[in-house]
C-alpha cells in the first residue's frame, strides 16, 4: 500500500503565533500527502521566560488557532496532520501534539517526559501511549521530543500496533536522530522525526535547534534527511504494511521472542 509521509521543517519565531501559522500554511498549501509532522511547539517558538508567557501561546485543542488552521489544511489537501502546541485545559498546560484527519477529527498525545525547563512551564502528560488512526486507516503512535530517549515509548507505541512513529520535537542535545534509527529498527517501524532550526533567545538564555528532520524505515535505514538549516517539506511514498512483519529470521521474531518474566520494570 502506497502511503505519502512528510517532515515539514522550519524555523518558528518566540511567541509569535500568527506568524508561524502563517508560514506553516505558506510550505504546506501546495504539498500532496497523506500524512506530514511538524515540529513540537511549532506555533510558539519554545523557550520561555514565565508561566505569563505560556499562558499566553496556550491554546485550545478544539478551536485555537492551530487547530482552525490544520483543520482547514487537512479537509483542503485530503492530508493528515500532525503538530505540536501548548494546549490549555482546565487542570493547566500540557506540550502536546495533536493529530488532524481529512474528516476534521481531533487525536491528542500530551508529552509524557518532559525536558529540562518544560517540568516549570508543563504538566506532565497523562494520555499514555496511544496509536491512532490517520488518512487511510493508517495506524501511527505519537511521541514527543525527549520521550526519545526512553526505549519503553516507542517500544509501547510498536506493542499498540503502531506502523508509523510520528515524533514532533524540538531538538538540542546531538544525540536523537541517530537513536531514532535504532527505535525503528528494534521495533520494526518506520518513524518521522520533525524537528526545528534557528535559536531561541529569551533574555539571557539561547538554545540552538539542530534540524535534521528525518524518516526512517523498518530496518532503520534514513529514507531521508534534511540537513540543519532548510525550511522546506519533504515527502516520500511508504508502504505502512512493512511494519507489520517483525521476524528477523525464520526463527526470531521482535515481539514473540521476548521473555519479559526476566525484564525490570
Amino acid at each position: 500500500m502506497g502511503f505519502k509521509v512528510g517532515v515539514c521543517q522550519f524555523k518558528p519565531e518566540l511567541m509569535q503565533t500568527e506568524k508561524n501559522l502563517e508560514k506553516m500554511e505558506s510550505l504546506l498549501e501546495s504539498v500532496s500527502a497523506d500524512l506530514i509532522v511538524l515540529p513540537e511547539l511549532a506555533a510558539s517558538g519554545y523557550l520561555f521566560n514565565s508561566e505569563e508567557e505560556v499562558q499566553i501561546i496556550a491554546e485550545d485543542s478544539y478551536d485555537g488557532p492551530t487547530s482552525i488552521l490544520f483543520q482547514k489544511l487537512a479537509k483542503q489537501n485530503n492530508t493528515s496532520y500532525v503538530v505540536g502546541f501548548a494546549e490549555k485545559t482546565g487542570d493547566g498546560i500540557y506540550n502536546s501534539a495533536m493529530l488532524i484527519n481529512p474528516d476534521a477529527f481531533i487525536h491528542i498525545y500530551r508529552k509524557t517526559h518532559l525536558f529540562y525547563e518544560e517540568k516549570k512551564w508543563f504538566k506532565a502528560g497523562d494520555t499514555g501511549f496511544k496509536v491512532f488512526k490517520a488518512k487511510n486507516n493508517v495506524k501511527v503512535g505519537l511521541m514527543i521530543c525527549f520521550d526519545w530517549i526512553f526505549p519503553e515509548s516507542a517500544r509501547s507505541l510498536a506493542l499498540a500496533g503502531a506502523q508509523i512513529i510520528v515524533h514532533p520535537t524540538n531538538l538540542v542535545l546531538p544525540w536523537c536522530q541517530q537513536a531514532m534509527l535504532i527505535r525503528s529498527l528494534e521495533n520494526g517501524v518506520f518513524s518521522a522525526t520533525s524537528n526545528r532550526t534557528g535559536t531561541d533567545k529569551a533574555g539571557i538564555k539561547e538554545l540552538h535547534f539542530t534540524g535534521m528532520s528525518q524518516i526512517v524505515d523498518t530496518k532503520g535505514q534514513i529514507i531521508h534527511r534534511m540537513n540543519k538549516v532548510e525550511e522546506s517539506v519533504f515527502v516520500t511514498e511508504i508502504d505502512p504494511l512493512e511494519s507489520e512483519d517483525k521476524n528477523i529470521t525464520e526463527f526470531n521474531n521482535l515481539i514473540l521472542d521476548r521473555r519479559t518474566e526476566f525484564y525490570r520494570s
